[in-house]
């Protein structure tokens, strides 16, 4: 049986294994979805079968640097902020980092492949679950190879990473830079780079709230344009307000120290992940109710 990239996908999402590691089982299981399950379990993957499945929206963001300017920034989760700060899991998120940094992998399926200390990443992930106890996985990282004069590179403790490639300027000004970024939450470079989906929502929702108003077309569509403009200062970093000193935008201060930002990268935390709202006094009632 052909196993496809759904099938493999549907058995990641069932059990928080890696993809190689599904396609395999897969393919030894026939394509029955619930025998490679099983065929996962008695591989001693089985605790990380059952924790896959729950929420792992803390953890940490790193970053390594290599010799010749390389930057890896990667995002690790866990279920709790406990678990975030042990040890272990920092090392072997340390550990997957410099894998990274060094072989320059594809996406994060091939990082998952990658040898560190004589197991792959993944098994070594699979090990660290059975371990701890809870969900754990590698989200993302990219690894910048600088195009430009120089990369700013910001921590802020281990949930905000930013790193900045520019041309001109110096390493301060670069630091600068990405902790703005790391405050200010910026969406694109400039207005031109704004992405065209979320203007057009924003246009629809002021052209919406205008119209109530009453006025004629005309004021309306300037009222309108008014309020796009002060939106793109919130999500373009050149027309941000720089947030050491409110009077010049971004944009401003990189022209006056002769300096362009290439492009730029952000993670934070858990961003974009659902967290589950536990309701410990509900969880009694409906056990009370199956006692």
């Amino acid at each position: 049986m052909q196993i496809t990239a759904a099938m493999v996908k549907a058995l990641r999402d069932k059990t928080g294994v890696g993809m190689m590691e599904c396609k395999k089982f897969l393919a030894e299981a026939g394509g029955d979805m619930e025998r490679a399950v099983e065929l996962l379990r008695k591989s001693g993957q089985a605790r990380a079968d059952r924790k896959g499945g729950r929420a792992a929206a803390e953890g940490v963001v790193l970053m390594e640097t290599g010799d010749d300017g390389a930057i890896v920034m990667l995002e690790a989760n866990c279920e709790t902020d406990f678990v975030a700060k042990d040890g272990q899991f920092t090392d072997f998120c340390k550990k997957a980092a410099r894998a990274a940094l060094q072989h320059a992998p594809a996406d994060i399926d091939a990082l998952a492949q990658l040898d560190i200390g004589g197991a792959s990443v993944e098994a070594a992930r699979l090990e660290l679950v059975s371990r701890i106890g809870e969900n754990i996985q590698l989200r993302r990282f990219l690894r910048v190879q600088p195009a430009g004069e120089r990369c700013g590179a910001y921590l802020h403790g281990t949930r905000i990473g930013v790193i900045v490639e520019m041309d001109g300027g110096d390493d301060g000004l670069a630091r600068d830079v990405a902790m703005h970024i790391a405050a200010s939450r910026p969406l694109c470079l400039s207005e031109d780079d704004a992405p065209a989906g979320a203007l057009e929502r924003e246009r629809e929702i002021l052209t919406a709230q205008a119209g109530q108003t009453g006025k004629p077309a005309d004021i309306v569509a300037r009222i309108v344009e008014g309020r796009l403009q002060k939106y793109l200062q919130e999500i373009a970093l050149l027309k941000q307000p720089f947030v050491k000193d409110e009077d010049q935008s971004v944009g401003q201060l990189l022209k006056r120290h002769s300096a362009t930002v290439r492009g730029f990268h952000r993670y934070e935390v858990g961003e974009g992940i659902e967290k589950k709202k536990e309701n410990f006094a509900e969880e009694v009632m409906a056990q009370a109710r199956s006692g």
